[in-house]
């Protein structure tokens, strides 16, 4: 028998539980070992459960280690905390009855705002079933004392981020190519125009913020930072309000120019997600985003964002993407597309079908 550093969870039929040993002994009153043969028994009766499906094993997020289970060698997933540090983490957890591996989110909550705030997140990725958008596998709330940590159970996807596939190729020297980038900015889209259907906007998209599934398709995750799309800004502190939001959940190389100096009397809309859009075809295109070296010299991105963009003159690109990109990248945000009408423009930048995915990452 191999004791599991740390946390073990033991299987229940429709539930998982936390067995004693870990750092939540006090809590709990049952012990955990993880078998040889990957599936863990467990000697004494649980006590506390959260209705979340059956886990076998923990691997702490912090170092991040690899799984031991004898026969598998998953990739090192790739780990990625929110922009607050120290308020989330990210594990890789093992099911035990079904062996996929899954990203157990936690989210820190010192206080009830953000226990509201982890719910609403729950909220926002049940809200859709879309190949482009990340779901939720289960949720639930964990307290013991005065602590609570809010746990989102995720899929886990090998391959890492759009951002972990563009710093790989970079390392090389290497870029995506006009077809790949095509691809994965058609799934983007598709999953941001399910968004903006049910009228919200996702306020956060960046390459960090894009998953690749097992064929390399992309999907949308990090759902924290989502709230309406369309927002009737009506006086001065509204707009302070909503311009001390975006600072703190709106990624500042990523976020749109209306969020960095809110009119007192306008209307920020969806388009956010556009210009946001935009920076991540630009990152795709050129292997880092158009603002990040500003930001990383200690400049100001703020002042950065209100000059129209200068796109670097490529042989890689066509005029086509370029416009595309310049489209996307007006500091004026009436003057960009909806992503309707980008879904049809890239439609139409297609290459023909061969009855073969060349354009896989």
């Amino acid at each position: 028998m191999l004791p599991v550093p740390g946390l073990s969870l033991r299987w229940e039929p429709g539930q998982w539980a936390v067995p004693a040993g870990g750092p939540y002994a006090e809590h709990l009153e049952a012990w955990g070992v993880l078998c040889q043969r990957g599936h863990l028994d467990c000697a004494g009766p649980v006590t506390r459960r959260c209705f979340l499906p059956s886990i076998s094993r923990w691997i702490p997020s912090a170092p991040l280690e690899q799984p031991t289970c004898p026969g598998r060698t998953p990739q090192q997933p790739q780990i990625v905390l929110e922009e607050n540090a120290g308020f989330s983490y990210v594990d890789l957890v093992e099911g035990l009855h079904d062996g996929h591996f899954y990203a157990l989110k936690r989210i820190l909550c010192h206080e009830q705002q953000d226990q509201e705030e982890a719910q609403r997140e729950a909220d926002m990725h049940r809200l859709f079933h879309h190949p482009n958008i990340l779901h939720l596998v289960a949720y639930c709330l964990k307290e013991w004392g005065t602590k609570h940590e809010a746990w989102l159970l995720l899929p886990f996807y090998k391959k890492g981020t759009l951002w972990s596939e563009i710093e790989r190729l970079k390392d090389k020297g290497n870029f995506l190519s006009e077809e790949q980038i095509l691809w994965l900015l058609l799934g983007i889209c598709r999953g941001l125009e399910a968004i903006h259907a049910k009228g919200y906007a996702h306020r956060d998209l960046k390459p960090t913020n894009i998953l690749l599934g097992d064929e390399g398709q992309p999907v949308l995750m990090d759902l924290g930072s989502m709230n309406q799309a369309r927002i009737h800004v009506e006086g001065s502190r509204q707009a302070l309000t909503l311009q001390d939001w975006a600072a703190q959940r709106c990624t500042i190389s990523y976020r749109a120019p209306e969020l960095f100096t809110v009119q007192s009397h306008c209307v920020i809309d969806e388009r956010t997600d556009v210009w946001s859009l935009g920076c991540v075809l630009y990152a795709m295109m050129f292997g880092e985003g158009p603002y990040d070296m500003v930001f990383q010299k200690g400049d100001s991105v703020a002042l950065a964002v209100q000059n129209q963009l200068i796109i670097p003159q490529s042989s890689r690109h066509s005029s086509a993407m370029r416009q595309l990109l310049a489209s996307m990248m007006m500091v004026d945000p009436q003057k960009r597309p909806h992503i309707p009408l980008l879904l049809s423009q890239l439609e139409a930048l297609q290459p023909p079908t061969t009855g073969q995915h060349t354009t896989q990452i």
